[in-house]
Formats: structure tokens, sequence, C-alpha cells
């Protein structure tokens, strides 16, 4: 089993994600737990996690491969708990980025997959981290075109649900946000946007309340 005192630095270095260089470090430390014990089943999906983080933030020449090694570590944990929502959520948020990242092959490749993972993820757990199936399941909708399953009307419905778990989520508040411009609703817009703006951080999510807050600033003083 991965010591205690690795896990624990491999946390803290994760909670420091935003300097890359601690993310690169807690990735080390949880493949080298991974590498350590193949059965182990949480360095394996933190693993992925990470790699999700490396896959949308590291130089651009680094990104993809880190997406694939995410995949590929969270269909391990899969394997290890077909149960948990933790690594069928990761395979879809690593194929997410991929998807969105990488032209329009990767986009249809992934499409289905994606979806699969996060109804997987919403039957196992739907409260799992403040409903980030529905969450993604609403970005889901909004992103992929029409003729392939796209929906403005669910993904508002997926990002209202995943409201009710976090009302403050500035990522599901962007999400929507996103969707209500498209509609042409640029006032709910604005004050989605402006929630955004004012949520309270979360201690556990400070790296991406962050980025969405500065996300926000932008959006709102571009919409005319």
């Amino acid at each position: 089993m991965p010591c205690a005192a690795g896990a624990q630095t491999a946390d803290a270095l994760y909670a420091d994600r935003d300097t890359l260089a601690s993310a690169r470090r807690a990735a080390d430390l949880w493949a080298a737990d991974v590498t350590r014990d193949t059965r182990a089943f949480e360095p394996a999906w933190k693993l992925a996690r990470v790699y999700y983080w490396l896959g949308s933030h590291a130089p651009e020449q680094e990104r993809r491969a880190f997406l694939e090694k995410g995949i590929e570590t969270a269909r391990h944990a899969v394997s290890l708990k077909p149960d948990a929502p933790e690594g069928h959520f990761w395979i879809a948020a690593n194929m997410g980025t991929l998807a969105e990242s990488f032209g329009l092959r990767a986009g249809l490749r992934y499409r289905k997959p994606i979806k699969d993972e996060l109804e997987t993820v919403r039957r196992l757990a739907p409260a799992f981290m403040q409903g980030s199936a529905d969450r993604a399941l609403g970005r889901w909708y909004h992103r992929v075109p029409g003729l392939f399953g796209g929906s403005r009307t669910r993904a508002v419905e997926h990002l209202r649900a995943s409201l009710a778990y976090n009302p403050h989520s500035t990522v599901s508040l962007f999400f929507l946000a996103e969707v209500l411009i498209d509609e042409g609703k640029k006032a709910d817009a604005r004050t989605m946007l402006q929630q955004v703006i004012d949520a309270p951080f979360d201690p556990d999510w400070a790296p991406e309340d962050r980025e969405y807050k500065a996300k926000a600033r932008t959006r709102l003083a571009a919409l005319k």
C-alpha cells in the first residue's frame, strides 16, 4: 500500500496545483504509488485527476500526452472499482478536454464514451463532487452539435441540476451563462456571470474558482 506520508504530500501538492511544478510532483508521487501497488484504487484515480489538470495547464505540446495518460489511468481505476464514481468521472473529464482541444476527429471519437461515463456517474452517485456529472453533461449537451445529440434545453436542465448540489459553483454558473448567451438571453447571462464573480471561494476548488472568476470578468466586460 502507498505510505501515508507520501499520500499526504501528494494531496498537499495537488492543493497547490496552480503552481505547475506542484502538480507535476503530485503526479510523480501518485504514479510511483500506482507502480508500487497496481491494486491501489485511490492513487490511481487521483493520478487521473492530476493528469487532467496538467492536460489543461501544462505547455501546449505536453497536454495531449497527459490527457491520454489520464484516460488510461482512470480506466485502470475503473477496473479496480467499477461501482465507484471516481474512475468513470475522470475518464470522461480527460476525454472531454481532448474532445474540446484537439479538433473534430477527437470530438467525434469521444462524444459517446464521454456521455456514457457521465451517465454512469449519475447512476452510481449523482451528488459526486457537487453534481459534477450533471455539470459535465450540461457542457456536453451545449458543446455537441444538435445533429449528434446536443441540446441547449438539456444543457440548461443538467446545469441547473448541478447547481442544486452547490448553488455557488463557479464552473456550473459560468457554463450556464455561456448557454444563455448562445440563446440570446444576455440579461440572464450577465446575472450568472456576476454570480460567478461574487461566489465564495471553495477551499477544495480554489484554483478552479480563480480561473472561472477571471473568465467571468472577461466575458461580462465583452458582453454587449
